[in-house]
């Protein structure tokens, strides 16, 4: 039974059809507004939090494929609620700071469940979820690579420091927004209508544009990660002689197209300057006095002595900058529980993907860029908090929902039916 199904009946039809295009046209928007988060809580999480209680309400179903995932995050955002019982005093600085934290946290892990239960429902959504997230990603890049060129007056306000962030918070969750639509578009231009080749090639220079212009290190690592491991999975998928001789003269030229872009780029004073103290790999922020690397010392040292965690946002106020580590920000604003759930629920994810990897499925891209993306995630996550980045979830429901998609058709396939 799928979410919005009616009687069968002369009647319903009409409702039916409606409330189909209807419930398609709100995860449009939803993803959409997964590009513009400037300010918590965003505009995405009160959209979402319609959607998720409508879908629901409406017939959409937790399966027992899915329902592992709700579990893992449940008990996650538990940790965080025991967390927050231990900071010493809630009215230090904004109040209802922590709490918030928390809901948030909580709501982002009902998002990453949803997105596995509409995928599970019908993978047709999926294509619309990529397509949305490429025109959110090319307006949000657009908007921060205007910024960074002060080519309008007023877009300042989508840099910081001066680096592109786009309509979000932070430079550091801007670029690797825009990896997997990024992906999305490599994977089009790969095996896709070569007449529709020069479009997406377009796109994917803004996309790629906009990482740059980010100037995080963990994006472009990213991007570069996220780049080679698609080639490499297609590679191992399509392994005849004139697909091997395609993406070798398509990656070439992409390669080639953006050291050219990357040496016109670099003749501006501003980006030069700024790219040469991005790319030394160790910034002073990171090894000095109470850095980055210190911190994450110092922060596991106390984890270990606080099993339920410190508090959210506590760490920040201690040390005037956050973890700046996944795996440390699970510890400390969710404690021992926090941190086992996550990295269970994360190596689950990762398991489903690959598993799931080169099966010849009409799902078996968006699976293949979800995996990838989410591998990348678990890297960059030693150097970065990744636990409030929208896409991540998003990417985590998607790989789930494909996992329920290939439970559902092997059992379709030992009943002896037609795959779905």
């Amino acid at each position: 039974m799928t979410a919005f199904d009616l009687p069968a009946s002369r009647v319903a039809q009409p409702q039916l059809a409606t409330l189909r295009m209807l419930g398609t046209a709100s995860v449009a928007i939803g993803v959409f507004l997964s590009g513009f988060v400037i300010a918590e809580p965003a505009p995405y999480e009160l959209w979402l939090a319609f959607l998720i209680g409508s879908w629901f309400i409406l017939g959409l179903k937790i399966s027992r494929s899915v329902a592992p995932l709700l579990a893992l995050f449940l008990a996650f955002n538990v940790g965080g609620m025991l967390s927050i019982t231990q900071m010493h005093d809630l009215a230090a600085g904004n109040h209802l700071d922590g709490p918030i934290y928390i809901a948030v946290s909580t709501f982002l892990a009902l998002s990453s469940v949803f997105y596995a239960a509409i995928t599970e429902d019908n993978e047709k959504r999926l294509k619309l979820i990529f397509n949305t997230w490429v025109v959110a990603a090319l307006i949000t890049a657009s908007l921060g690579i205007l910024g960074y060129f002060h080519a309008v007056p007023g877009f300042d306000i989508f840099t910081r420091y001066d680096r592109a962030m786009g309509a979000f918070q932070d430079p550091n969750v801007f670029g690797p927004y825009l990896v997997a639509p990024s992906l999305y578009l490599m994977h089009g231009l790969l095996i896709g209508d070569l007449k529709k080749a020069p479009i997406k090639a377009i796109c994917l220079f803004v996309l790629a544009f906009g990482v740059f212009l980010s100037f995080s290190r963990a994006a472009w690592a990213l991007f570069a990660f996220a780049s080679v491991m698609l080639i490499f999975c297609m590679l191992l998928k399509h392994r005849s002689n004139a697909f091997r001789l395609r993406i070798l003269v398509m990656s070439l030229a992409a390669i080639l197209l953006m050291v050219v872009l990357l040496v016109v780029a670099l003749q501006f004073p501003q980006v030069s300057d700024l790219f040469s103290t991005r790319l030394q790999l160790v910034q002073s922020y990171d090894g000095g006095h109470l850095g980055r690397f210190e911190r994450h010392s110092i922060g596991f040292q106390m984890s270990m002595e606080r099993p339920l965690g410190i508090g959210p946002l506590v760490f920040g106020q201690i040390f005037r900058e956050d973890e700046h580590n996944t795996w440390l920000k699970t510890l400390t604003t969710y404690g021992w529980l926090g941190f086992v759930t996550w990295i269970s629920m994360i190596c689950w994810t990762v398991y489903i993907g690959f598993r799931n990897l080169l099966r010849e499925r009409p799902w078996q891209p968006f699976v293949m860029i979800a995996w990838i993306v989410i591998l990348g995630h678990v890297g960059i996550g030693n150097v970065i908090d990744t636990d409030h980045w929208r896409h991540l979830y998003m990417l985590i429901g998607i790989v789930w929902g494909c996992g329920a998609l290939e439970q559902k058709h092997q059992r379709a396939l030992s009943r002896g039916e037609a795959a779905p």
